[in-house]
Parts: structure tokens; C-alpha cells; sequence
């Protein structure tokens, strides 16, 4: 039942460490005298002490906004996110990830920009890196596969025929536009133990955009993402970029008809080869020393093969 104005939806995997923090900047926001709105953890399966935290302030808790725990044991963003709008009584829904720090503003921009733009069904803010260590030279041209998003100070309509949509890091989504076209049963599951396919993400605006509402970019919504000395790590953003690639074709499946489909194959394949081809020869001699054209090259790579990708995957379904 939906009878709050607001629901903050985090969605954790092994947070003990960062909830807390993440918190406090919720203890913080301003503007929301009026505001009915509550806080829910979805606990994707951890395996540290996180049900044994959120319990704990539970038992003391003492702001007017209730804080819930919810643990979906099917493993995957996607799962814990589909939990979490199933469990919400906010009709707006802003999904923080547990290293994504709000402005203390978010939650009333959010809201504000809700009542501005009524066909709007998700619409996601900037999102800052914020790096323990200092991010390697070009990192800019990279820095979208971090879930860093800075498109200016003007609210912008996104582009998800190609793609082009906030992530989900902090993204804020009318439950009514979600309930009514997201299937139960996500494509696109999420980064799991061993793998880093992307794209769970984009899957449900996509539905949202074909269905008719809105994806924008709101420049008034600031939150900070944490990004830890290891995520800047070659190996890392070499796999990251590697599963950001591979789910391209799947998602632009997403849009098409089946007679389109076959076009839509070759049209990823032809196009990222010729990518991969041009980057290969404008970087030659530099993939050992220079990551963030490594990590350009995995993706490049990765799309191109993301068509067979797609069809393996469906194969492996049937059997």
C-alpha cells in the first residue's frame, strides 16, 4: 500500500561498513517538514553483520521516519531492488546505493522535481567520485562506468533508445511508472559474485520509456559516490567495462520488434568493430601503460561481442 509521500530505498550487499554513514546524511535532510517518508534496507544476502546493525538502531531509533528491514535472499541488484519497490509505501522512490552519499537537499529536489514534471517516471541527479586515491589521467572519459554522472546544470532529457540513462545508483523512479510496466522477472540480474554483467540498471527504464514517461536528468540532486582505492585498480575497471559491454545488445533488444532485431545484430557488431579498429590504431603501443584507453578497448571489444553474447545466454535458457 502506497500512503507516504517518500521512500529511501537501499539496496546493500555486505554495507555494515558504509550504512552508517549513509544514515547519518539522511538524519540530515532539510526541507521536509511536511513530508511523509520513510527509509528501507533491502539486504541482498549479506554475509557480515549488516541485519545485526540495521536491528540494533532499530531498537533506539528516534526520528519521526521509520526505518525498515527487508532481507531478499535472491541474489542480484535487480532482485533487491524489485523487493524494495514491492515493500515501499512512498508513491516517489529514491534508491541510494549504500556508498552514495545525498546532499542534504536530495530528498526535497527529488521531490520538487516530481511536482515540476509530472511525465517524468525516473530521473536521476549528479553524481560526484568521491576518490580515496587520485583516479589515473583521462579518467573522465571512464568515469560513467563508476556511475558518475555531471551533464551540467540544466535539466536534460536522457536518451534511452540509445542508451544514454542515469544509473541506478541514485535514481529516483515513480512507483506507479515502475508497478505498471517492469515485469517481475528482470532479463538482467546485476553483478554477482564472480560476475560483472551490467545493465539491470537500465532494463527497468527502459520499460518505464517505452510505456511513455520521461527519463531526465535533474542537475539540482548531488550525491557522492565513495570510491574506494581498489576500484580505481586496472583489473577491476577492465571487468567493470567488460560487463558494461556485454549487456549492450540485450538492452537494445529491449526496444526492438523482431523484425528488427536481426539489424539491430548486425548493427552492433559492424559499429564496434569499426571502434575497436579505430581506438586500436590511435593507441597502438600504449594498452600496457595507459588504463583508462585499456578499459575504452575492453568495452569497445565487449559490445561488439555482446550480440553473440545475447544469444548464448538465450540458448543456455532453453536448455
Amino acid at each position: 500500500m502506497t500512503n507516504l509521500d517518500f521512500t529511501v530505498a537501499i539496496p546493500t550487499f555486505n554495507g555494515e561498513n558504509r550504512l552508517t554513514q549513509l544514515l547519518e546524511h539522511l538524519h540530515l535532510q532539510i526541507g521536509l517538514e511536511n513530508i511523509q517518508w520513510e527509509i528501507i534496507i533491502v539486504d541482498n544476502n549479506s554475509s557480515d553483520k549488516t541485519a545485526e546493525l540495521i536491528h540494533n538502531l532499530q531498537s533506539n531509533w528516534n526520528y519521526n521516519y521509520k526505518l525498515n528491514y527487508f532481507l531478499e535472499t535472491e541474489q542480484g541488484a535487480a532482485f533487491a531492488r524489485l523487493r524494495a519497490v514491492r515493500e515501499a509505501k512512498g508513491h516517489i522512490i529514491g534508491f541510494l546505493d549504500d556508498d552514495n552519499l545525498p546532499a542534504p537537499d536530495w530528498i526535497k529536489q527529488a521531490i520538487s522535481f516530481a511536482n515540476e514534471h509530472p511525465q517524468a517516471g525516473a530521473w536521476g541527479g549528479q553524481i560526484h567520485g568521491d576518490y580515496e586515491v587520485t583516479p589515473p589521467d583521462n579518467f573522465k572519459k571512464i568515469q560513467s562506468f563508476l556511475a558518475i554522472r555531471e551533464r551540467g546544470e540544466i535539466a536534460n532529457l536522457y536518451d534511452p533508445v540509445n542508451l544514454s540513462l542515469p544509473p541506478a545508483a541514485a535514481i529516483v523512479i515513480r512507483k506507479q511508472a515502475w508497478c505498471d510496466n517492469v515485469p517481475s522477472r528482470p532479463s538482467l540480474s546485476g553483478k554477482l559474485p564472480g560476475k560483472m554483467l551490467q545493465g539491470d540498471d537500465y532494463e527497468p527504464l527502459i520499460y518505464m520509456h517505452k510505456a511513455g514517461w520521461e527519463i531526465w536528468y535533474n542537475p539540482t540532486m548531488h550525491t557522492y559516490h565513495q570510491i574506494p582505492h581498489w576500484r580505481l585498480e586496472k583489473d577491476y575497471l577492465v571487468n567493470l567495462a567488460r560487463g558494461c559491454g556485454l549487456c549492450i545488445c540485450q538492452l537494445r533488444l529491449l526496444n526492438a520488434t523482431k523484425w528488427q532485431k536481426p539489424l539491430i545484430f548486425i548493427k552492433i557488431f559492424l559499429g564496434n568493430l569499426r571502434r575497436v579498429l579505430k581506438h586500436f590504431f590511435e593507441n597502438f603501443g600504449k594498452f600496457n601503460t595507459d588504463t583508462v584507453a585499456l578499459v575504452e578497448m575492453e568495452f569497445y571489444l565487449s559490445s561488439m561481442i555482446s550480440p553473440f553474447y545475447s544469444f548464448k545466454r538465450y540458448l543456455s535458457k532453453l536448455m
